[in-house]
This record gives structure tokens, C-alpha cells and sequence, in this order.
């Protein structure tokens, strides 16, 4: 039990034989390949330098990277000095950051296992990948030590729309495949804002941060990012839908001089936890 991803052991007795298993509610969808998110997606990465920048991490401090992937960014921020502890749903992606020397396990974001340990909280490119945003935030709060800070960056409202609206496309012209599911949550800083400051942060900076980004082929970025919602899939019937799906984004995303260029959004954030700040207790039902 306690090597499941999908459950999380509050109490256990040998003596009476006692146990208290939550059944945890797992978010993160996508089932997720090293190398090819390295070698279609490097750009995640790299565009994420502002980010660590934002963090400026400390010699003395320790931090959590929330999502850390294949560790490439927590290996940035340890290069800055700090330890790292890195967390991410993907059993794949935690043995790929533990191999380039990342201290990581595999948890969710909401369902992290620590308490007032961190001095700053990191994420980058994956909370909108979580829709239970208010229990992600509660999680990185009680994490962090008083006066801690949250530093984050993911798609914010209107990300990826043109991508978004030709996969639900796709699915209204095949009825057979069922309802398009759409996996991620892109707040508005208005909405997020209001979240962050109810779970006891002080809202620094947030903004929210057009970002056309080329890649390769729109097909590449759907082998990566859609396995979640095409898992029900036939091989046959998800080259369909690459296909059609690039066909219907083309005019949007595409031209001969910049080639595919997807119409991201970010959100960007940098928070506070207020020191006077109490959390409520959450129930283990």
C-alpha cells in the first residue's frame, strides 16, 4: 500500500492490527515517456530559466520541485546552490531524475508527504495538469516553512486554445470514440490569486504571459501531451486524430517562415506564506 500512487497509509498499528488507508485522488492523467518529453518538449525547460531566476534560491535553503520531471530543472537550482528534493506522479520521470542525481520520489501534489520542511516551494509546467487546484495549494502551503515561498509557472486562461478546440473537433466528428475530456485547468490570475490567498499566501507577482512556442510537428506534441485523453484509443483511431487534429490546426499554428508555433499562455507566480497564517485541519475521509 505504501508503494501505491493511488493511496496514502495515515495510521498503522501492528499491535491491534489497525490500519487507516485514504484513497488518494490521483489528477495527473498522462502517462508520461523520458525520452521522447526530452527530445519533442526540451523547450519546457529552457524556457523555464526565468523562472528559477524568479526563485533565486539560497546556499542555505532547501526546496521542493512539485513536478520535477526528468530533474533537469532541479539540477539547475542545485547548480544555484540549494538542496533539492524533487516530487513527481510519474514513477518513469522520477527514476529518470533520480538517475541524474536528484533526490526524488513519486507523489502528487495533492497528496504531499511533508510538513513546514521547504523554504521555497517550485513548479514548472505541470500544475495545470491538476484540476483539484485548491487541494495542489493547500499541499505546497503545508509544506512550506512560515514565511516560505511559492514560486510557480503554468498555463494560464486562453492556453493552447486553437489545440484545445481542435481536439474537442475531432471528437464531435467521431461520437463513436465518446465526450472529449479535457484534462487541464488554465486559470485566469483573478481565479488564482483568490486560491492562493484563501490557503494563506500573500500573493507577490502574477501575471499572465503570451507565449507563441515553435516545435517540431504538432504531431510530436500530441504523441506527448494526449495519451490521457486518447487512452481509450485504438492505434488506428489515435493516428486519426493526430492527423485531423493537425489538419484543422494548421491555419492557426502554422506558416512557411515560422513553421508550428503552439499558443501558449503562461501564468507566472511568486507567493508568500503568511507566517500568521493557521491551516486548517483537512479530514482523512
Amino acid at each position: 500500500l505504501h508503494e501505491r500512487e493511488d493511496t496514502r497509509v495515515s495510521q498503522l498499528d501492528w499491535a491491534s492490527g489497525v490500519m487507516i488507508v485514504t484513497k488518494t485522488k490521483h489528477n495527473e492523467t498522462n502517462r508520461w515517456n523520458p525520452n521522447a518529453y526530452n527530445q519533442h518538449t526540451a523547450f519546457v525547460s529552457e524556457l523555464a530559466l526565468p523562472v528559477v531566476d524568479l526563485l533565486a534560491p539560497q546556499s542555505d535553503e532547501v526546496i521542493l520541485d512539485a513536478g520535477c520531471g526528468e530533474g533537469t530543472l532541479a539540477v539547475e537550482i542545485q547548480r544555484r546552490g540549494a538542496d533539492v528534493i524533487g516530487v513527481d506522479a510519474s514513477a518513469e520521470m522520477v527514476a529518470a531524475a533520480r538517475s541524474i542525481g536528484i533526490e526524488a520520489q513519486v507523489a502528487s501534489v495533492t497528496d504531499l508527504p511533508f510538513t513546514g520542511q521547504f523554504d521555497a516551494v517550485f513548479s514548472n509546467a505541470m500544475l495545470h495538469w491538476v484540476q483539484d487546484a485548491e487541494g495542489a495549494i493547500i499541499q505546497i502551503a503545508r509544506s512550506l516553512k512560515p514565511g516560505g515561498r511559492f514560486v510557480a509557472e503554468f498555463g494560464g486562461e486562453g492556453n493552447a486554445y486553437h489545440l484545445v478546440d481542435a481536439m474537442k473537433q475531432v471528437f464531435d466528428m467521431h461520437p463513436e470514440w465518446g465526450v472529449f475530456e479535457n484534462p487541464w485547468y488554465f486559470p485566469s490570475t483573478e481565479e488564482y490569486s483568490a486560491l492562493l490567498q484563501s490557503a494563506g499566501f500573500s500573493v507577490d507577482t502574477i501575471e499572465q504571459i503570451p507565449r507563441p512556442t515553435p516545435i517540431d510537428d504538432i504531431i510530436h506534441w500530441l504523441d506527448v501531451f494526449t495519451n490521457g485523453i486518447t487512452k481509450d484509443l485504438s492505434p488506428e483511431q489515435f493516428t486519426v486524430f493526430k492527423q485531423e487534429c493537425r489538419e484543422i490546426a494548421r491555419p492557426k499554428l502554422y506558416n512557411e517562415k515560422d513553421g508550428w508555433m503552439v499558443d501558449y499562455v503562461r501564468l507566472r507566480v511568486k507567493a508568500t506564506k503568511r507566517i500568521e497564517y493557521v491551516q486548517p485541519k483537512q479530514s482523512l475521509a
